[in-house]
């Protein structure tokens, strides 16, 4: 590899862990000072390994690391960060306790060891937040600041130790869209000023809105390096996977006789006399995905609570399948025939120390099939319809007797779709069902919730994503500020109108801006 303007260059570096594990497998690259160089690939291909062994959190098994042409081996991230690498992490380490100034200068406190010269330090910070136009108050409480702004913290740590290449981790996994708009525009000003930035992640749209080159990593090797203008999604897809990837989930199918499967009618919600859902009117029919489209919390989280029973409407009407849900139990609503893909997987859709059987039959461990003299679990009947489910849903896991704490996440929904599914439901709502999920899992996802579709169920679906309600919905329905303020047909609406209704814009000016 020749020398040409790279501040880092990786050379034929592999990782080996106890085991025989194998994570990356003689990988080279070089990256250019002063660019944006994201290393794209599925969730477990070796990315954040590789970036890992580069900021000193593991040593490669073999190769080398060269920083300005110079070979180095960090033993610590405390030596990466003395050569000018940061990097800031998914899961931030921030102490919530502590203000924004006190979490960036821990380590490196300006003054003595009597005194700290805390009046400086807020200075520095904000002076370097005014820099790189992060709008940070430093002596805001951690603890009290948003998600995105956090993130910023962790940003402004490593601009503080005066990283020159800052190594992006999975930076919008915990971002909405609005919000990772707002971080691409940091990391262009962050190049803008000189700065070099390795950008990890298996978003295709952002990769491509940002990056100047990208480079793929598949199965622990790298596949390919290329300039953003010589490729496109499809390529990089194709590349990730090693097939050609087709999202949306396949054909529609036209229904025969339309019917109501689910209808809500004037449902109003307060919590502490704050109007969360307002005069909702919403009708969900067979054979049609409706999605649900809005800026995140502007009542989508107690809709989904209203429908799946954990929550009691103030006001209006529920009914599923001609019947009131209204005082019905989460159970009864499920029996009823409404099955639920919860956006947090950890908290709502499984029991991770559970095994992967026991968690193919939770919420219908009471059905017959599976109790044996209406008491006991029946094991036969367990194994038996994890053998099929695994078959059918292609749920890779070394053991059914496993936790499904230790799946990928990918394989974990896998595992919800499976009992949910298989259940047989009328209605389906699904919430952010991607959120977090690889190429490969999410053009799984689209396609098993078309052919439920398909088979005459109706599907609601809660997504974030615009790319993905285009992609799947019939109809979609636009939620602000708790109300339903449109319904639209999916044919030839964009995301520019979408987005609009979103923020609240009447149709008057939407129809202009088309």
């Amino acid at each position: 590899m020749n020398n040409e303007n790279y501040i880092v260059q990786l050379e034929h570096i592999t990782k080996e862990f106890p085991g025989g594990v194998v994570a990356n497998k003689d990988i080279s690259l070089g990256i250019r000072q002063g660019e944006i160089h994201s290393i794209a690939g599925e969730n477990g291909a070796g990315k954040s390994t590789l970036m890992s062994i580069l900021f000193g959190l593991y040593p490669q098994t073999s190769g080398t690391i060269k920083i300005k042409g110079k070979e180095v081996r960090f033993s610590s991230s405390g030596e990466a960060i003395s050569m000018g690498l940061g990097m800031v992490h998914q899961h931030f380490m921030l102490i919530p306790k502590f203000t924004v100034t006190q979490n960036i200068i821990l380590g490196m406190e300006p003054g003595n060891k009597l005194k700290i010269d805390y009046k400086k330090a807020v200075e520095e910070v904000r002076a370097l937040s005014e820099q790189y136009g992060l709008n940070i108050d430093p002596e805001a409480k951690v603890s009290d600041i948003s998600v995105p702004m956090q993130q910023r913290v962790e940003i402004l740590k490593v601009l503080y130790r005066r990283a020159e290449v800052l190594i992006f981790d999975e930076p919008t996994a915990v971002l909405t869209p609005q919000e990772i708009d707002e971080f691409c525009g940091i990391m262009e000003r962050l190049r803008e000023q000189g700065k070099t930035i390795i950008f990890i992640s298996h978003k295709l749209a952002e990769v491509m809105r940002v990056s100047d080159r990208i480079s793929v990593i598949r199965l622990g090797r790298l596949i390919g390096t290329k300039d953003v203008k010589d490729t496109d999604e499809r390529d990089l897809a194709m590349m990730m996977v090693g097939r050609e990837i087709v999202l949306g989930g396949g054909e529609h199918q036209h229904a025969k006789e339309e019917k109501t499967l689910l209808e809500l009618k004037d449902i109003s919600y307060s919590e502490q006399k704050v109007g969360k859902l307002n005069h909702v009117n919403l009708g969900l029919r067979n054979e049609e995905i409706l999605g649900i489209a809005g800026v995140d919390g502007n009542g989508q989280e107690q809709l989904v609570d209203i429908i799946c029973g954990k929550l009691k409407p103030d006001s209006g009407s529920y009914t599923m399948l001609g019947e009131d849900m209204r005082g019905r139990t989460i159970r009864e609503i499920k029996e009823k025939g409404l099955a639920v893909i919860f956006e947090d997987r950890h908290k709502d859709g499984l029991v991770l120390p559970y095994s992967v059987k026991q968690n193919l039959i939770l919420g219908y461990q009471n059905r017959p099939r599976f109790l044996k003299n209406r008491i006991f679990i029946n094991q036969k009947e367990l194994d038996k319809n994890a053998e099929e489910l695994k078959e059918q849903f292609d749920i890779r896991c070394g053991s059914l007797d496993a936790p499904a704490s230790t799946l990928s996440g990918g394989n974990q929904q896998k595992i919800i779709l499976a009992r949910e599914l298989s259940a047989d439901p009328e209605v389906i709502m699904a919430v952010q069902p991607t959120r977090g999920l690889d190429l490969g899992a999410i053009e799984f996802v689209h396609k098993k919730l078309v052919e439920e579709r398909n088979k005459g169920k109706g599907v609601l679906l809660f997504s974030l994503e615009l790319d993905e309600i285009l992609a799947l919905a019939d109809r979609i329905a636009i939620i602000f500020k708790g109300e339903i303020v449109k319904v639209v047909e999916n044919k030839g609406v964009t995301k520019e109108q979408l987005g609009a209704y979103m923020l609240g814009i009447a149709d008057e000016e939407v129809a202009q801006d088309a």
